[in-house]
């Protein structure tokens, strides 16, 4: 029996409410219709709650066994899901504990970064999904109930991690990421007799706590997702638990801080501001959940919200590969070594929220496993019917995260590169030592790869520095620097130096993209650094790695992927099984390419050793056949129409370089060209787009400072001159006679 009292309290937020009291806290009105002759019954008080939980929660938990098939049926994962669930029942008895150090069952010591993923109850969900998979035995059920009671316990006895230690328990990320798994797993149980009347309350209970907890420790903003994650459970629980005082103020506080975050952390670009996909993603998740469980409750919701929120999805596109994958970039977490990020089941999510056939040609007809949970029947059925269309986005800056996008097109087997060149000035967390880094992709292959990391792997600062980033750097010095790892001993670590990027001009026509910019990471040297990236349209990239400095050093370039050397340092190639591959060509004499690797990835090290200045200019030539390569056996270099250093115009410099196709040509440390009757001559060595069209000559200047460009005409007293001062990315059109 329930009991009732005619005062009312603060729910408590340092114990877990006995079930006698749970009548205490509810609001009058609902109080007052549960109770007979003035009092509550425990069964009433459960059962009203598996009635609101099948009105309120994401789908109706009394077509359970349903929902399992159907489950089952697009995902196949039962074995994965036991696996898990073993590997949990095995390592921690029912009522583990909670505060380092102790161990496993088998004797051996548990870590911090495994006391993180059993705050989380992850694998609780998949100890959830095995009892109806594996017969229903209560065995199951009650080993969930009594790992709550044990947290419970723990809490009553002050005999858990805290925040200030690193492992904190009821963190707000982890106590957030427990709330979700813990009422996944409540409403799956809620039709079951093994789950009683008293252990859905107990559950409810400890929710209560847990909500009253994150809304007494967040009154004020915090930067990152670990409050986010947390914001979304409290909004969550205070949706689904409105009949209990004090949760309309949990409503208030969550949708306040959420607010702030979705305003302060998502960029007016619609990049998340920690510039990794997974933390975009996870984003996304944390937004759905609020946003989902508002809509089914036709709980109103900001329309500034709602814009955010769809700019999530937005960017998604924005930044995919042709094959709808998308780069690897920062702190991306899910596959240890993958060169690619799955986004199609975040997409689904957006066809789902928005009905937007451009999110539809990236969805599949399920959505990630855990998301499958929080849809509504409606929304499963809808996934049958995918309406599609093909993106339209070229080439495009994030002018605030400072991403930029050179793209082809659509097709499966168009090039696409994406270029890093930002930094997070609050929380940079997440950061890679990839500044001014590369990667692309072509006919269907990664050829300039990033990788994913784990933090509980022992090589994580290998992967999150420059080695393994297609990346310049000098002697021994890497981007990253002074690393240090997280108080908790989790693995995770940041840096605390980043060099700080400089976008010094951004171009995007129907002939080439252009990208120039900068870094301050070699200063310490005294070394000076610019990167260009030009993308012609016709299939290739121009790399320029341009070094200032006074004093001699070691100047390289990384390049990733699995290439080999050909003919010399100069050449680097890689094959793909279907015959495509890429070439990386120096047209410039380098010294040495030497190849490492670690995990089964590779990269090579291009260096050349100069006394003074040094500059790279390297070609990025994908090719798809054995013919379509650069040909090393030739003396004349083609580029699907291009032609290296051919000689039909004269180019003047210390060392000069062109690639020209017809009357259009990108030259590199010229001071001056001779085109027959034009000359066109900069003030200082750089270098220029130009092209004869017609009566009109373009340059333009693809150096990374600011000429002057003198254009002559004609001979002997008939020289007609213009000169016009050019920045970088800048271009004029001269009247030919």
């Amino acid at each position: 029996m329930v009991h009732t009292k005619t005062w009312a309290q603060e729910l408590p937020d340092q114990r877990v409410l006995g079930i006698q009291e749970l009548a205490d806290y509810l609001k009058a009105d609902i109080r007052e219709g549960l109770q007979i002759d003035g009092k509550i019954k425990e069964g009433s008080l459960a059962e009203y709650f598996r009635q609101a939980f099948s009105d309120r929660f994401f789908y109706d938990h009394k077509g359970i066994d349903d929902r399992m098939a159907t489950y089952n049926g697009l995902y196949g994962n039962a074995t994965e899901h036991k696996d898990r669930a073993l590997d949990h029942l095995n390592k921690y008895p029912a009522k583990t504990q909670w505060v380092l150090p102790f161990n496993y069952r088998n004797g051996e010591p548990v870590n911090a970064y495994a006391l993180r993923h059993l705050a989380r109850q992850h694998k609780m969900v998949d100890i959830a999904l095995m009892y109806f998979n594996e017969g229903k035995d209560p065995k199951y059920i009650k080993y969930f109930v009594h790992q709550m009671q044990s947290l419970n316990r723990a809490l009553e006895e002050n005999k858990y991690e805290r925040i200030e230690d690193g492992n904190g328990i009821y963190e707000v990320f982890r106590a957030g990421y427990r709330i979700s798994n813990w009422l996944w797993i409540h409403n799956m149980f809620l039709n079951d007799p093994a789950y009683t009347d008293a252990d859905q309350l107990q559950t409810i209970a400890t929710l209560l706590q847990h909500g009253q907890h994150l809304y007494e420790r967040n009154a004020n903003f915090r930067p990152g997702n670990h409050q986010t994650k947390g914001m979304s459970g409290l909004a969550v629980l205070s949706i689904l638990f409105r009949d209990f005082k004090g949760t309309d103020k949990w409503y208030d506080r969550a949708m306040m801080r959420l607010g702030e975050h979705l305003e302060k952390e998502i960029n007016p670009d619609g990049f998340q501001f920690e510039r990794s996909v997974h933390y975009h993603m996870s984003d996304i998740n944390n937004y759905f959940f609020v946003y989902q469980l508002a809509q089914l409750n036709n709980i109103s919701v900001d329309t500034a919200w709602e814009r955010k929120l769809k700019s999530l999805f937005t960017t998604l596109v924005k930044i995919a590969y042709p094959d709808k994958s998308a780069p690897v970039l920062q702190d991306d977490t899910e596959i240890p070594w993958a060169e690619k990020n799955d986004i199609s089941g975040a997409m689904t999510l957006g066809y789902i929220l928005f009905n937007d056939p451009e999110f539809g040609y990236f969805a599949t007809d399920k959505v990630d496993e855990r998301m499958y949970w929080f849809l509504s029947n409606p929304q499963v059925e809808l996934l049958r019917h995918i309406e599609r269309k093909r993106p339209s986005y070229g080439s495009l800056a994030f002018e605030d995260t400072k991403y930029y996008i050179m793209r082809q097109g659509w097709e499966p087997n168009d090039p696409m590169m994406i270029i890093s060149a930002g930094l997070d000035p609050d929380k940079p967390d997440h950061q890679h030592g990839d500044m001014l880094g590369i990667q692309a992709m072509a006919n269907g292959k990664v050829i300039l790869p990033n990788y994913q990391v784990r933090y509980s792997l022992e090589d994580y600062e290998l992967f999150k520095n420059s080695m393994v980033k297609n990346v310049a750097l000098i002697d021994d010095e890497l981007l990253g620097k002074e690393y240090t790892s997280n108080k908790g001993g989790s693995g995770f670590g940041k840096f605390k130096k980043l060099p700080v990027p400089k976008v010094i001009a951004w171009e995007s026509n129907d002939v080439f993209d252009l990208f120039i910019g900068s870094h301050d990471g070699f200063e310490n040297k005294a070394v000076g650094y610019t990167r260009q990236v030009i993308y012609c349209k016709d299939g290739f990239w121009i790399v320029k790695d341009n070094f200032q400095s006074k004093n001699g050093h070691d100047y390289k370039q990384v390049w990733q992927g699995h290439y080999t050397s050909e003919t010399g340092p100069g050449l680097l190639r890689a094959s793909f099984p279907d015959a495509t591959g890429c070439d990386i060509l120096q047209l410039k004499t380098v010294d040495k390419a030497v190849t490492s690797g670690a995990r089964g990835k590779n990269w090579t090290v291009v260096s050349k050793t100069d006394p003074d200045d040094f500059d790279f200019i390297t070609l990025i030539y994908p090719y798809k056949g054995y013919h379509n390569r650069i040909d090393e056996t030739k003396q004349e270099i083609m580029l699907d129409g291009w032609v290296v250093n051919d000689g039909l115009w004269t180019i003047t410099g210390s060392d000069a370089h062109m690639i020209r196709k017809g009357n259009g040509a990108f030259l590199f440390g010229i001071s001056e060209v001779h085109m027959g009757k034009l000359v066109v001559t900069a003030s200082q060595e750089t270098d220029l787009y130009v092209l004869v069209q017609g009566n009109k000559l373009e340059v333009r200047l693809l150096g990374d400072s600011k000429r002057a460009i003198t254009v002559k005409q004609g001979k002997g007293k008939n020289i007609k001159e213009t000169t016009v001062m050019l920045a970088p990315g800048d271009r004029n059109f001269f009247n030919l006679d």
